[in-house]
C-alpha cells in the first residue's frame, strides 16, 4: 500500500471519524472501502449508460421476444 494526503473538510472528517469508530474500522480503512464501493458504482454506470447507448441506437421491436416464448415455458409435468 501506499501512503497518500488528502484535504477534507472539518465535517467530512468528523462525519468520517464518526463512521469509523461505529463500524469499527480505522480511518484510513473506512476511506479505501468508500473510494472501493464509489469506483465499483461508476463502472456500473459507465456499463449501464454504454447499455442504454447501444440499444438506443437498434430500439427493442415488439414481436423480437416471440421466438423466445417456447423456451419460458415449463415443461409438461
Amino acid at each position: 500500500m501506499e501512503t497518500i494526503q488528502i484535504v477534507l473538510d472539518k465535517r467530512l472528517l468528523d462525519a468520517t471519524d464518526q463512521a469509523a469508530r461505529r463500524t469499527k474500522r480505522n480511518r484510513s480503512a473506512l476511506v479505501r472501502d468508500a473510494l472501493r464501493e464509489h469506483l465499483l458504482r461508476l463502472e456500473v454506470r459507465a456499463k449501464e449508460e454504454r447499455d442504454r447507448q447501444g440499444y438506443s441506437k437498434q430500439p427493442y421491436a415488439p414481436d423480437e421476444s416471440l421466438v423466445w416464448e417456447a423456451e419460458a415455458a415449463w415443461p409438461a409435468e
